[in-house]
């Protein structure tokens, strides 16, 4: 038997090699920037932010048309965080933007810093909406949205969302308004991390079948593995040249990704972490890295 000979390696797939490498480097420094900002404080929602750093490295270096210095350029993508604990993580992202000064980060969640520990768009730069109950997100996405198509603007909102918010009915009839409206700059992203404020998802309100309910309210969905860097690049890429109707990229994630000490902690919605074991988190952020 002859033995099989490796397809040749083409331009596009070293030009997507190269994508996904960098954007791993990216998600690792966005989840090193959360630990940091999670050490001030001592706790906080540093899970969910080690979770979603890959979902939000391609989105900020790979998807999104935004001006660093000038956050307000009105031709920029929307990115809105319904998801207002969340925070850490998006400040995160935001440094490693450009738009915030990294420096800044260690000001996270103290008097008259502009990074309160829920997201405020009245303080922070790259901050489009404002936090706290979920389920208004993808409503003020569809508002932006229809603002958008009648500027004729090709500017396009992102709605990152928690598989929490599914819970919500206002969520759900945002998604009928944005099919209703066939409002295809619209893309939903639901982090499925599976834990709530009152414990597992599943055991709170069931969700699943998630995509299927997307596709039945209008919705062109996919489901990927969230904390895969190239699973997100096709996901994103194929998003991006859909037309037609909104669109969902629903995100299996990990809470703590990245780090093993806190990946297993039992109480990990709002996790409290002990003084000595902040350096311990970074030593495993780093020995994942070098396993790459």
């Amino acid at each position: 038997m002859t033995p099989s000979t490796p397809a040749p390696t083409t331009t596009a797939d070293a030009s997507r090699e190269v994508r996904v490498r960098a954007l791993r480097d990216a998600a690792h420094r966005i989840r090193h920037h959360a630990l940091d900002m999670g050490e001030v404080q001592g706790q906080g929602y540093i899970g969910q932010a080690l979770g979603v750093a890959d979902i939000l490295a391609v989105a900020y270096k790979d998807v999104l048309n935004y001006r660093a210095d000038e956050p307000d350029w009105p031709e920029r993508d929307r990115f809105l965080l319904s998801v207002g604990h969340y925070a850490i993580a998006l400040y995160a992202a935001l440094a490693e933007a450009g738009i915030l000064d990294p420096e800044e980060l260690a000001t996270y969640g103290s008097d008259d810093s502009r990074l309160p520990m829920s997201g405020m768009a009245s303080y922070t730069p790259g901050m489009e909406i404002s936090g706290g109950s979920l389920g208004h997100g993808l409503g003020i996405a569809a508002g932006m949205a229809l603002g958008l198509r009648h500027q004729g603007s090709e500017a396009r909102v992102y709605n990152l969302l928690s598989d929490g918010e599914l819970d919500e009915g206002s969520t759900w009839e945002a998604a009928m308004l944005c099919a209703h409206h066939g409002l295809d700059n619209v893309t939903a992203i639901v982090d499925v991390n599976a834990l709530q404020a009152d414990g597992p998802t599943a055991g709170v309100l069931r969700t699943e079948p998630v995509t299927e309910k997307w596709e039945a309210f209008g919705w062109h969905a996919i489901r990927v593995d969230g904390n895969d860097i190239g699973a997100l690049v096709d996901a994103f890429d194929a998003l991006r040249a859909h037309r037609g109707s909104p669109s969902v990229l629903i995100c299996d994630t990990r809470i703590g990704r990245g780090v093993p000490l806190l990946e297993t902690r039992e109480k990990a919605h709002f996790m409290r972490v002990e003084e000595h074991e902040w350096q311990l988190a970074r030593d495993e952020l780093a020995q994942g890295r070098d396993v790459q």
